[in-house]
């Protein structure tokens, strides 16, 4: 499972600017994803960033320059995708893509294991 550590630092290093979130990293999906009050979130996963989003916007951040959709197995998956790591090289470019990430996450419950 190899990821970008200076990205997963740069992700920590922003997370740490809200205290009141619950933040849990654990490597899985190719690198490390950050859970986010208990949901999955924000990921390193090797040299890029993987973002959870509002499938509504789905369309929309496909026309962004450096996104591309998650596919696995053959299918897409809306609501997840991946950044190219030449699209997040500022804060300001990173930044933008984790709030869309965090922002979210407040709207979702978590799926507690049963």
């Amino acid at each position: 499972m190899a990821y970008d550590e200076e990205l997963a630092q740069r992700i920590r290093e922003y997370l740490v600017e809200f205290p009141e979130l619950d933040i849990v990293e654990k490597k899985m999906f190719r690198g490390l994803t950050f859970l986010v009050n208990e949901k999955m979130c924000i990921g390193a996963s090797g040299n890029e960033l993987m973002i959870r989003f509002a499938p509504l916007l789905h369309e929309k951040l496909c026309e962004q320059n450096g996104f591309r959709p998650m596919i696995a197995e053959g299918k897409e998956y809306k609501g997840y995708g991946y950044i190219n790591p030449d699209y997040i090289k500022t804060n300001k470019q990173l930044t933008n893509w984790l709030d869309i990430a965090l922002q979210f996450n407040k709207e979702i419950t978590s799926q507690k294991k049963r």
